[in-house]
């Protein structure tokens, strides 16, 4: 098989592992099998992809859409180093308000799947990074939604020593405590 799926702490939360294959030439790997995720518990279609360049000390998110407009999402860093965040904001989940971070980079070629029902954000960790990533719903702008990067009740250790650079957008997003649960997955 050319990956190996290992779960994370949180239920459904999933760190993907390509087999890479690689000489002189350079390298070979699948980054996506649609037949060997569903056998892994991937069970998605995914509708749109999507490709980001940042800079260093960028952070995007902590974001997600709104029911009924929620997004999975399998994320994968080709160029540079982030730390990739979740966080689990399915109500009624006993991992409510926890979230997942791992390291994503060119040089591990990881891949994060995150479900429908999380927040999803990034910080860039060298000069750039470029994301591309697999999303299982379109964009929506009405369902366009976020959670405040800081919220001291998730407190993320986003293990930075640098002032994030934020969007507008991002450094007003309410507080975990202040978003509408009503449109929550």
């Amino acid at each position: 098989m050319p990956f190996e799926f290992e779960k994370q702490e949180i239920e459904d939360v999933i760190l993907v592992k390509p087999k890479v294959f690689g000489d002189n030439r350079g390298f070979f790997m699948e980054s996506y099998k649609k037949s060997d995720f569903f056998e892994n518990g991937i069970k998605i279609e995914f509708n749109q992809d999507n490709h980001s360049k940042s800079t260093k000390g960028v952070l995007r998110g902590l974001h997600y859409q709104a029911k009924p407009n929620g997004q999975a999402k399998l994320v994968r860093c080709v160029k540079g180093k982030i730390y990739d965040v979740a966080v689990d904001i399915r109500p009624n989940s006993k991992t409510y308000g926890k979230y997942v971070k791992v390291e994503l980079s060119e040089e591990n070629k990881q891949m994060l799947f995150i479900p429908e029902g999380f927040a999803h954000g990034f910080v860039v960790l060298s000069d750039e990074a470029e994301l591309m990533y697999k999303a299982s719903g379109e964009y929506a702008p009405k369902a366009d939604r976020g959670i405040l990067w800081c919220d001291k009740d998730i407190n993320i250790d986003w293990d930075i020593n640098f002032e994030p650079i934020l969007s507008e957008k991002d450094k007003q997003q309410p507080t975990f405590k202040n978003i509408n649960k009503k449109e929550l997955i």
